[in-house]
């Protein structure tokens, strides 16, 4: 188990360490049913206190364990231009390298954070940015950002989007397309929350004077 050495305690005198079985499965079923810590001590025989420290530290095993093989975000030409090659086989998306988007993750208020986390959507949260690919597979993510920013806001916190502007990315070059003179270029996609960049298209924003064009494009 990759994340037994990461997770293991040792018995003490006083009491016997929880196993690293009931470890994870604490963890996965509280992942897979979201219910709280007060509910999950029934099925688990784990206290809601020992709960509230096992999973948060399990989860981080997880994702230590696990980031390297299984949220490879792409950093050399050939690997984009695989990511490129898989939205274009699936979706007929050509010189596409990723969908992204953001995600409120419900939080109970921080204690004296007033207004802080509480976003339009009317609760408080975090938000959760992601890149994923052809497959609904996640390439890349970054989680905490305060719920009142929106997604393009979010974006401008991230790793990501600091490599991007920086063209540190070491994207695919613009190339021909069928039919079309200028060579374009490589873009992730996003809705009309974010930006438009050059490597990051969003459609054209929903008014009243939109045209035919516009909306087919859409």
């Amino acid at each position: 188990m990759l994340v037994k050495p990461l997770i293991e305690k040792k018995n003490t005198l006083f009491r016997e360490a929880v196993s690293v079985e009931e470890r994870l499965l604490a963890t996965l079923r509280f992942l897979a049913t979201g219910r709280s810590y007060e509910d999950l001590k029934f099925s688990c025989i784990i206290s809601p206190q020992l709960l509230g420290r096992i999973i948060p530290e399990t989860c981080r095993a997880i994702y230590n364990c696990l980031r390297k093989k299984y949220l490879c975000f792409p950093s050399k030409e050939e690997e984009w231009l695989k990511v490129a090659e898989g939205f274009n086989n699936m979706w007929q998306f050509e010189n596409c390298l990723g969908a992204v988007d953001g995600k409120h993750i419900a939080i109970k208020q921080p204690p004296g954070s007033g207004s802080y986390y509480y976003n339009y959507k009317g609760f408080f949260s975090v938000v959760l940015f992601a890149i994923v690919n052809a497959n609904y597979e996640f390439t890349y993510v970054s989680c905490g950002a305060n719920g009142r920013i929106s997604d393009g806001g979010v974006i401008k916190q991230t790793d990501f989007y600091n490599l991007l502007i920086t063209d540190s990315l070491k994207l695919p070059q613009p190339v021909n397309m069928r039919g079309i003179l200028n060579k374009l270029p490589f873009v992730f996609i996003g809705d009309e929350a974010f930006s438009l960049m050059t490597n990051l298209m969003t459609p054209y924003r929903q008014t009243n004077s939109i045209g035919y064009e516009e909306k087919c494009f859409n």
